[in-house]
């Protein structure tokens, strides 16, 4: 086969995954590759997207510092996200409640999680740079942050903020889109996972306008526990899949936890830099290729739809990401979509591949003091902005949002 064959084989599948999973037609303007027309709601919505308010919600995190589960920061930090939920106009902000005990082994038995679920993360090449968790409290320089750092996490009860946009026509399916609040390594958790809530914290505040309509609802959560093994995300699976599309009260139209249809996660977002040289140092400048990578885990019981969701991603990308393409990859792991995976479609968004990339060093921020809102420069921050847009449009498309009739007419 051709060159221009192949390439137009792999251009009318990707149409066709696009259209089973938003339930609708395509039009033109949305195809791949095709410039988005003036009256598309998505665009419009992507536009309300705004460097700088993305760039605040992070420096906001950083205020707590590392945000370490099981301590005051943290509370502090979860107490701060619902504030600012309630403040953008998100429905029914909530908390969900679960122990931690570092003692405790995460199961993944029962009928919530499947036994032996899948893991994977690809292999190296090139250059492997170092990682780990930085421990140490005196390579954090800044006396005040190392102090705020300081206090241990201990065991007890932990919460976790979600809010959800009600689908008008579709109240009982949902899209859960998250990312995970928590962080590590006596900095200030700017990247990892900052920059995934603020991600999040921004697409509530956007969908949450008085004059956005969507056919199936949104669910909005940020994660805790992550860095411990996933535990938030493991509780909320634990508490929650069998409440899936069960009308309460009865006859009132109302979904505590409606269907899911898919997940998507965001999991460090700013830094691509490119793979470690031979003497170990890193560019300090974003590399050329920099991108958007969306993965799915090839080896999970939910992969065909999981590829499917990856593939609607990389389309917006494609149609509404101002700056950087997107890559797909099938190696998805150790992130808060890992408990979803055996369940329903599961995708991560963020900077690199997860285990070929990140696993081999590309970070070396990762769980370290130098994970701080001055390490990164406004192109790291416009690369998690054009993760942002990815997810809205992606999210936009699949739930089939639209815009107020007096909207459309002011524009």
């Amino acid at each position: 086969m051709s060159p221009i064959a192949t390439s137009r084989v792999v251009t009318l599948c990707v149409l066709s995954l696009l259209a089973t999973l938003a339930a609708r037609p395509l039009s033109a303007a949305e195809s791949p590759g095709v410039a988005v027309v003036a009256n598309d709601p998505v665009a419009q919505l992507v536009a309300r997207l705004d460097l700088e308010r993305y760039k605040a919600t992070i420096k906001g995190l950083t205020r707590f510092g590392d945000r370490r589960q099981g301590t005051d920061r943290n509370r502090a930090a979860v107490d701060w996200i619902a504030s600012q939920l309630r403040a953008y106009g998100c429905a029914d902000v909530s908390r969900l409640r679960y122990d931690y005990s570092p003692d405790e082994k995460r199961t993944r038995s029962g009928p919530q999680v499947a036994p032996g679920a899948a893991q994977g993360g690809g292999r190296f090449r090139g250059q492997r740079g170092p990682t780990g968790v930085n421990k140490d409290p005196e390579r954090q320089p800044d006396a005040k942050l190392r102090a705020l750092d300081s206090q241990p996490s201990a065991p007890g009860e932990r919460e976790e903020v979600y809010c959800t946009k009600v689908g008008s026509t579709h109240p009982d399916e949902m899209y859960i889109v998250g990312g995970h609040m928590d962080g590590i390594g006596w900095g200030e958790a700017a990247n990892d996972d900052g920059s995934g809530t603020a991600l999040v914290m921004e697409l509530a505040r956007i969908f949450s306008s008085p004059d956005v309509k969507t056919q199936r609802s949104i669910r909005f959560i940020l994660w805790n526990n992550e860095e411990t093994g996933l535990n938030g995300s493991y509780a909320y699976v634990r508490q929650r899949a069998r409440l899936q599309g069960i009308e309460s009260p009865a006859g009132s139209g109302r979904y505590p936890e409606p269907r899911w249809l898919g997940m998507v996660q965001h999991d460090m977002e700013l830094f691509d830099h490119g793979m470690p040289r031979a003497d170990g140092t890193m560019s300090r400048t974003q590399r050329p290729e920099a991108d958007v990578n969306i993965e799915f885990q090839s080896q999970a019981k939910q992969a065909e739809g999981a590829q499917k969701l990856a593939w609607a991603f990389y389309a917006a990308n494609e149609a509404y990401a101002t700056d950087y393409p997107a890559s797909v990859g099938p190696h998805m792991t150790n992130t808060d979509s890992t408990p979803f995976m055996d369940l329903i479609p599961a995708i991560s968004v963020r900077e690199n591949e997860r285990g070929t990339q990140i696993g081999a060093g590309w970070d070396p921020q990762w769980h370290q003091p130098t994970d701080v809102y001055t390490t990164y420069s406004d192109a790291d921050f416009r690369l998690g902005l054009n993760a942002a847009q990815t997810t809205l449009g992606a999210i936009a498309r699949l739930t089939g949002a639209s815009l107020t009739r007096s909207d459309q007419a002011r524009r």
